[in-house]
């Protein structure tokens, strides 16, 4: 009798796809070179580069591409809110694009005690962002993700068994007010769903819908704001003009995703969360 195949293989494949990702390098750079030449926005290259990188990590690991882009981005265009909401444009697709690569691995069953505490958390995360600082508190949750982190890092895994769907909407809730305050949704559902000692296909088959739901209600709410004819735009629309290298980090995420063992998996997880706290520390 066969193994049977895994789920994941449809995105990964074996190393002899890698000259695909070769060839797709290759059609990016020409399509950076033809947004450089039609002056479409500045900086288009570096901005490009760093799309791409924060969508072959988040690949690998199912969440950390908005702080990453987020801060990069704030850093090389100088204007915060530009940065914010070319991050969440192609956040959106990359997340899109990973739900669907894992689409036989999702636990619908499992999803909706967490999202009715992120509906429960995300008003509140929204509410601290617009009338209170939320500096402080974006830099409390990056010093207990660094401190989290550092610590599992160094002790064997511990696997929580643990059932309650309270538990579950507890961490959603937290998902929420992170995902309003600084737009990072998935750090307390990556963190529960590695404490539960799961499989990395079963845990990205949990944490990746609900960090997408996230992140479209984070987009439905900028998009509100602009029709609704707000003073100062909200989205700018030309990070749509970055999904050829948000798409292809992400496909090579995935395959990366597809070679590493559980172990390797979450070791990468827990880099990922170390790097994500040091940047809301800053």
């Amino acid at each position: 009798m066969s193994a049977p195949t895994a789920p994941v293989t449809e995105v990964t494949g074996s190393s002899g796809t890698f000259p695909a990702y070769r060839a797709g390098m290759i059609l990016l750079g020409c399509y950076i070179v033809l947004l450089t030449r039609a002056g479409t926005m500045p900086d288009v290259l570096w901005t490009m580069l760093v799309v791409f990188a924060a969508a072959v990590v988040s690949g690998v690991t199912g969440f950390g591409f908005a702080p990453i882009c987020g801060a990069a981005l704030a850093h090389l265009l100088g204007d915060p809110r530009q940065a914010l909401a070319i991050t969440l444009v192609c956040a959106v697709a990359s997340e899109a694009a990973m739900v669907w690569s894992l689409r036989r691995d999702i636990d619908w069953h499992a999803c909706p005690d967490f999202l009715l505490g992120v509906a429960a958390g995300l008003p509140v995360g929204f509410y601290v962002l617009l009338h209170t600082c939320s500096k402080p508190v974006a830099q409390a949750m990056g010093g207990l993700l660094v401190i989290y982190a550092a610590v599992t890092m160094w002790r064997r895994p511990v696997a929580i068994e643990c059932r309650h769907g309270i538990a579950d909407a507890f961490a959603g809730v937290l998902g929420g007010i992170t995902g309003g305050i600084a737009a990072f949704p998935g750090a307390p559902v990556v963190v529960w769903c590695g404490l539960k000692g799961w499989s990395k296909e079963r845990q990205r088959g949990l944490y990746q819908p609900v960090i997408l739901i996230l992140q479209l209600a984070g987009l439905a709410v900028m998009a509100a704001g602009e029709f609704a004819g707000a003073r100062h735009r909200e989205i700018d629309w030309s990070g749509l003009l970055h999904l050829p290298a948000v798409l292809l980090g992400t496909s090579l995420g995935m395959a990366l995703f597809g070679q590493l063992n559980d172990r390797q998996f979450g070791l990468a997880g827990k880099i990922l969360l170390l790097v994500c706290g040091a940047i809301l520390l800053l």
